[in-house]
Formats: C-alpha cells, sequence, structure tokens
C-alpha cells in the first residue's frame, strides 16, 4: 500500500478546525489529543476526495468511536482560507491511544483500499501533520455545519503564559458565546508535533455568516476596552493565519 494512503488514517478545529468540538462544558477530566492532518489537493477534483473519504474512511472511523478506539473523528472542507484544502482529524486521551488507533484503523481496510488510495493521493498529493493536545475548551448540544480555525505563531518562551490567558480571561467569555447559542464549540490547543503554528484555537456554529458574525464579537469582547489580557496574548502569539471549513463528516 502506498505511503500517501496510510495517510487516511490521520483524521481537526478544526479545526478545528480543525473546529475540534471540546469534551464537555468545562477544562475538567483528562487532556484529549488531536491528530490533524492538512491536505494540499486538486481544487477541481477535492469532491471526488470526499467522496473517498465517505466510502473508505466513513465507516472504519465511526466503528472505531463506537468501540472506543477513538473518542471522535473528523473532515472538512475548506471555504475561506490558505492553501490547505481539506482536513481530517480523530482525538483519543492519550498519545499512546492515538498511536495504537492508527494501526488498528490500518489494518481494518479491505482489500479495495489500495486502489482507492492511489485515486485520493492523486488529487491530494502532499499534506502536513500535527498533533495537538487539547488546553480548553466547550460545546453545547448542535455541533452545527460551519467551523473556523486560528492557527497561531507564538513566542515559544512565553506559550504556557498564554494558555493561563485563555484559560482564567477569555474561556468564560468563549463559555457565554456558546451558553448563547452564538457557538456550537470551541477549543485552544496546544503544539505537540508538526509544523511552524503553535496554539490553535477553533470555533464552530450553525453556518459561515453566523460563524462570522459571533467572531466579530468575540474579538471586540477579547481586545476592546484597552483589555490587558488580550494586549498581553497579542504580545506572545502575534501572529496567524485563519481558515473557515466546512464540517462533511464527523462523529459524535
Amino acid at each position: 500500500m502506498q505511503r500517501t494512503y496510510q495517510y487516511l488514517t490521520l483524521v481537526l478545529m478544526a479545526a478545528l478546525p480543525m473546529a475540534v468540538a471540546a469534551q464537555g462544558e468545562e477544562d475538567e477530566g483528562p487532556k484529549s489529543y488531536i491528530y490533524a492532518t492538512y491536505f494540499f489537493c486538486e481544487a477541481g477534483k477535492s469532491d471526488r476526495a470526499d467522496e473517498i473519504i465517505k466510502q473508505a474512511d466513513a465507516p472504519i472511523f465511526d466503528k472505531a468511536v463506537k468501540d472506543g478506539t477513538i473518542d471522535a473523528w473528523g473532515w472538512f472542507a475548506h471555504h475561506t482560507g490558505g492553501l490547505w484544502r481539506r482536513l481530517q482529524y480523530y482525538t483519543a486521551p492519550t498519545l499512546d491511544d492515538l498511536l495504537d488507533a492508527q494501526t488498528a484503523m490500518e489494518e481494518a481496510r479491505g482489500d479495495d483500499a489500495e486502489a482507492l488510495g492511489k485515486e485520493f493521493g492523486s488529487i491530494c498529493r502532499s499534506h502536513q501533520d500535527y498533533i495537538w493536545e487539547q488546553v480548553v475548551g466547550g460545546a453545547g448540544d448542535d455541533p452545527g455545519t460551519a467551523a473556523f480555525s486560528v492557527y497561531y505563531i507564538c513566542d515559544e518562551t512565553r506559550e504556557e503564559r498564554a494558555d493561563e490567558i485563555f484559560e482564567n480571561d477569555f474561556a468564560p467569555i468563549f463559555n457565554k458565546f456558546v451558553e448563547d447559542g452564538k457557538f456550537a464549540s470551541w477549543g485552544w490547543n496546544s503544539h505537540w508535533v508538526g509544523g511552524k503554528f503553535r496554539r490553535l484555537q477553533t470555533l464552530s456554529g450553525a453556518d459561515q455568516k453566523s460563524l462570522l458574525a459571533a467572531r466579530g464579537e468575540l474579538i471586540d469582547a477579547m481586545y476592546g476596552d484597552d483589555n490587558e489580557a488580550g494586549a498581553e496574548f497579542s504580545s506572545i502569539c502575534n501572529s496567524h493565519e485563519d481558515y473557515m471549513w466546512d464540517i462533511e463528516l464527523q462523529s459524535p
């Protein structure tokens, strides 16, 4: 089996997002780890890549959620943002579980996997992998259909302070937005393995328009009125890239 297809087992925001829905309303219990793969795909054929994921991956990953091999997974399509065209993620409670799940799901593949893998690889020819650790987050009852991800470049000597600001100053703001129905979920995640981005903020909502409008209100709440916490955070994580995603597949 080609190496390219092996990465179909690596299921973000999000995302997420990757927009990845956080496990519960508060930052309680064990941390969650996210294996996210960001694909560079041929734009005109990306819909076919979606079909392959639905055929080849969705049954395996849905079963893995059901039997507890993974906690969640998703497949997101690029709406607006940078060069990544697709995002695939899965979550597990520990790093060992995360890597063991990759092996287990690969072994569950049928005989048609190689042909589908070659076709997928001809559409999505390269990718970037990240492992994220959930720091804090919250979620409502409805996961929504749209996701927004902010990928931050931060001062590595002060990253932990940025996490403290999110936990102590920003989390109540985000949770109130979820409580008011403006967001379906949110998360703040730290870099474990991967490229240049050091932190990931994820949001999900009912649709792109309402999500974007609510994010505008969120930014005012985080950084407006000479907010000292917002100013300090911006001095630590002072560069970022934004992505908007359509949630194609997600479980649970």
